[in-house]
């Protein structure tokens, strides 16, 4: 029968569907918004089955349980036995899949690396600012060049590696790639084909425990308290002093480090 483990699985797995069904809407809706634009409608059909495969895995597990269960109690009462047919083999993930993080019932692929990218895994059509520097990797989610050149250049000037990404497609690609390697994201509110929170629910898909601090100079108040509440780690309000982004950067990364209490 399910013991506490299968419980929290489920419970993990069910929050994720349960997520994925929010940017299948998401995405329907800037489908709607923006016909023929960019490629919604693909992202739509692959989160679709994506949410397919999750509740099948998800089916799957509990009926083997009670199966398994419904075995033993057979056995005891010596009537016939029940065996648990296991699951087809999973096809190769969709590339909606491959750029998240799943219940253990279903593993993604890993990023493998590809021509045009680096060792590290950051695609080299990515901007990167001050690649040898002595500091954290950062990646620099901003779509208003100037304002990217700038902050960038702040950064930079104190040591920190910055990749640079103007739309959260690109950052989401570069994330999968290089996760690993980058020690914060500070992410734009306002972006193009994805706004900020939709990027960081991608994000965390990614990896849960993403560092992310969010810099916009105007942003609804409750998604920023919602944001906060789902693990973003700091806010620096737009336009920001160099004092500013360097003291929210550096706390955060030090934070990071801090042993969970």
């Amino acid at each position: 029968m399910l013991d506490q483990e299968d419980l929290k699985w489920i419970a993990s797995v069910s929050t994720e569907l349960n997520s994925i069904v929010q940017q299948v809407s998401r995405y329907a809706d800037l489908a709607r918004q923006h016909k023929g634009e960019h490629d919604y409608l693909d992202l739509l059909g692959e989160r679709v089955e994506f949410a397919s495969k999750t509740a099948q895995a998800l089916f799957d597990r509990v009926t083997s349980r009670i199966l398994e269960g419904a075995s033993v109690k057979t056995k005891k009462n010596e009537r016939m036995k029940f065996s648990v047919v296991p699951s087809p083999s999973p096809t190769k993930p969709s590339r909606a899949a491959q750029i998240t993080t799943t219940g253990r019932g279903i593993e993604p692929e890993k990023a493998a690396t590809q021509n045009g990218s680096t060792a590290l895994g950051i695609p080299s059509t990515a901007p990167v600012k001050n690649p040898n520097g002595n500091r954290e990797y950062l990646l620099l989610i901003e779509d208003e060049p100037d304002v990217a050149e700038v902050a960038s250049q702040m950064l930079a000037e104190e040591g920190y590696k910055v990749i640079i990404a103007h739309d959260g497609f690109d950052a989401l690609k570069i994330y999968q790639s290089a996760g690993k390697q980058i020690g914060l994201v500070i992410l734009d509110f306002f972006l193009p084909v994805m706004d900020g929170d939709a990027v960081f629910d991608e994000l965390r898909l990614i990896n849960p425990n993403v560092n992310v601090v969010l810099s916009s100079g105007f942003a609804e108040q409750t998604k920023i308290g919602t944001m906060l509440a789902r693990g973003l780690r700091g806010f620096i309000p737009k336009p920001y002093t160099r004092q500013r982004l360097l003291e929210q950067v550096r706390s955060t990364l030090d934070a990071a480090r801090q042993p969970s209490s």
